[in-house]
């Protein structure tokens, strides 16, 4: 048989080349596949499609912005209006006062602009050993190199040559503030650039903060001199209920790394929040101000700018990051409902984002894949877990029956097999 010419990302390609579901199409909460299968996107695609699928109004922003300018780049003396007017809107919604913002491409993109951009601000002020970065086990920060030697999925490192792509990277345990403070007397505040950590574990297994976690870390990030950067790459524009978690959560960040539900997924565009402490040295007006010499060809790309500023309208409008709160004490509801069930060991959920953790005998990546078959897309995330986290303009009750899905697969696992 013909392989496909296409390289699928993060796949196992001899065992998905006859198992190919094509999306040809996608309105509001739901796929079809050249099947003619419609399936609701239970994920929000990879945590973005806030808005829903398909909306008229965000082709027609794209097609206007075309029309006057399709595209340009914002090196050096270059910018473009909606570069502009986007940065100052994000300035405006920011979890930090006084905010610079850096666009890019994506979520990789944006946790290589941050973590060089650390290393950076430590060289030029003359900290010049401060160059190590700490994350935490289980993280994911994308699959750049920098993201790839942070991540806390070992997997993620394997098989190119080195633990780690870039050098001066650590991991330590998620949930443990013993471990952080082990990690800063062994390798020195002295040498530590920056502490970065996603709010909610998303790819890790959809992990909440633990009570007074962040605030210990905080403390210690500031005794010692340490960045803070919190990845809001899959939480940030209203999936946690709020604009951003960091706010939800009380976070003091250096940097915030943003992505996905900045466009809902409409354009390809990621970015950072940058503190004052941070970009005021760049801005310096002498001729000794550095350069922070990095930029992505498609950097404040027109078209996308107007996209995100269209779905950032659109969320206010439409009230859909209290929208989004409200659905997640309906999944909230629904998980207690079926943590009690003898095949599940525990259910997670932080904003609209759940998961259901299974115990061995039954996998999640069976189960995901059956639950297309009820007409729903779900995912395996590590630790044998089910990933829920749907657009925002789902219903109470298709939140309700994915998890019920989920329930009827369970069931149909034999009693008999799990007692053996």
């Amino acid at each position: 048989m013909k392989t496909p010419a296409l390289w699928s990302a993060q796949a196992h390609m001899p065992s998905i080349i006859d198992r190919q579901i094509r999306v040809v199409s996608a309105q509001g909460a739901y796929l079809t596949t050249d099947k003619g299968s419609r399936l609701f996107d239970g994920t929000s695609s990879l945590w973005y499609s806030n808005i829903g699928h398909g909306r008229e109004e965000m082709a027609q922003v794209a097609y206007e912005q075309m029309r006057t300018l399709d595209a340009y780049h914002v090196f050096g003396r270059y910018t473009n209006d909606r570069a502009v007017e986007l940065s100052e809107k994000l300035v405006d919604i920011a979890p930090m006062d006084n905010a610079k913002v850096i666009l890019n491409s994506g979520g990789s993109d944006a946790i290589d602009v941050a973590l060089k951009l650390a290393r950076r601000y430590w060289n030029h002020i003359g900290r010049k050993t401060k160059t190590v970065i700490i994350s935490r086990e289980h993280s994911y920060h994308g699959l750049h190199a920098y993201g790839t030697s942070v991540a806390g999925l070992d997997f993620n490192r394997e098989g190119y040559g080195t633990d780690s792509l870039v050098s001066g990277t650590e991991r330590v345990e998620k949930h443990s503030t013993t471990a952080f403070a082990e990690a800063i007397e062994r390798i020195g505040a002295e040498n530590i650039a920056a502490y970065i950590a996603e709010p909610i574990l998303g790819t890790g297994g959809v992990h909440p903060p633990q009570e007074g976690y962040f605030e210990e870390i905080q403390k210690m990030c500031r005794d010692n001199e340490i960045l803070f950067i919190a990845d809001e790459v899959i939480t940030g524009f209203g999936r946690t209920g709020s604009m951003f978690a960091s706010t939800r959560y009380g976070l003091q960040p250096d940097i915030v790394t943003f992505a996905k539900g900045v466009t809902s997924g409409y354009a390809a565009l990621g970015g950072i929040f940058v503190a004052p402490r941070l970009w005021q040295p760049f801005f310096e007006r002498n001729a000794n101000a550095p350069i922070y010499r990095h930029g992505t060809t498609y950097s404040g790309h027109p078209v996308t700018a107007a996209l995100a500023l269209k779905n950032l309208e659109i969320l206010e409008q439409e009230s859909l990051i209290e929208r989004s709160a409200h659905l997640e004490q309906v999944l909230s509801n629904s998980l207690s409902e079926i943590e009690s069930h003898e095949l599940v060991a525990s259910t997670r959920v932080g904003g609209l984002l759940g998961a259901i953790e299974l115990r061995d005998i039954a996998q999640a990546e069976v189960i995901t894949d059956q639950l297309l078959d009820l007409g729903f897309i779900s995912r395996p995330l590590r630790g044998n877990s089910v990933q829920i986290s749907p657009p925002f303009i789902s219903t109470d009750q298709e939140v309700r029956s994915l998890v019920e899905a989920v329930r009827y697969l369970l069931d149909d696992i034999q009693p008999a097999r799990i007692r053996a």
